[in-house]
């Protein structure tokens, strides 16, 4: 399996030095959270970024050995956008954005775009949960001819009712991307949000194999996979089995005792879990 890393969970560690140490892991793949490519942007815009940092960031990478994946986090940070706004206005503005990020992404190497972002989707006031959908649907509609453009596949991201009210499960992001109607618009699956739902997660990754095209490693806990009570033993047979050929990338979102300790420990475990599965 190809197995990646989120760049935010190094904080402010030089880049080339995080990404060295992953890459010296095991690790092939990195996923870029924007809002850390450029702190002089607040609230941030990823349009923001100017030029020579892209270039720099691709090249730090290049020379770390990793390849760039791809983003998420996507509305993190900002302001004035929102994926379920009765507004007009708000969701040409979020469609908009969302093409810009494609646009950062292709320019960093990137093919996926993972769409959680709950504070700039969850319910407001008033709108029921099918509006919010159409008005999701809508905004991601208008980004697709630029997605398409750049072969960039937006990622939708079902997350657990710990983080919101709108989409919660698998099941509801293959809805969306149905509405959507369009190759790339696909699924993301989180164990964290996973562990969530009624259905083991490794019937949720089955029945999810005609969407899903990308997948983070985590726990509950908030911490890696391995650190917690979530057996990843029947989760990596059954991307197997439904032949996943997307990246594994660990994301978490406690970093003790370190996050290199932890970015060790989720792929050795992961490896191992492999290891005796082949």
């Amino acid at each position: 399996m190809k197995f990646a890393v989120c760049n935010e969970m190094f904080g402010d560690e030089p880049f080339a030095e995080a990404w060295t140490a992953a890459r010296a892991m095991g690790y092939t793949g990195l996923e870029i959270a924007p809002f850390t490519l450029w702190k002089d942007s607040e609230p941030f815009d990823a349009r923001a970024v100017p030029s020579f940092m892209r270039k720099h960031v691709v090249q730090v990478a290049a020379d770390a050995g990793l390849e760039i994946i791809g983003l998420h986090w996507l509305l993190a940070k900002t302001e004035g956008v929102y994926l379920t706004s009765p507004d007009s206005t708000v969701r040409q503005r979020t469609a908009e954005y969302l093409c810009a990020l494609a646009e950062l992404c292709a320019e960093l190497g990137g093919k996926v775009m993972v769409l959680g972002s709950p504070q700039q989707r969850n319910l407001l006031p008033g709108v029921e949960y099918s509006a919010a959908e159409k008005y999701a649907a809508e905004v991601l509609q208008s980004a697709m001819p630029v997605c398409k453009s750049l072969g960039v596949t937006i990622a939708l991201e079902p997350l657990g009712p710990g983080e919101g009210d709108f989409l919660l499960t698998a099941e509801r992001g293959i809805a969306l991307a149905q509405l959507v109607n369009s190759p790339y618009c696909q699924l993301h699956l989180d164990v964290k949000a996973m562990s969530s739902e009624s259905e083991p997660i490794a019937e949720i990754i089955r029945a999810s194999r005609e969407w899903v095209v990308h997948f983070h490693a985590n726990d509950p806990n908030l911490l890696g996979p391995g650190m917690g009570t979530v057996e990843f033993a029947p989760i990596i047979a059954a991307l197997r089995e439904i032949e996943y050929q997307g990246w594994v990338s660990l994301e978490v979102f406690k970093y003790e005792p370190s996050p290199r300790e932890i970015a060790r420990a989720s792929i050795e475990y992961l490896r191992t879990i492999e290891a005796a599965l082949t």
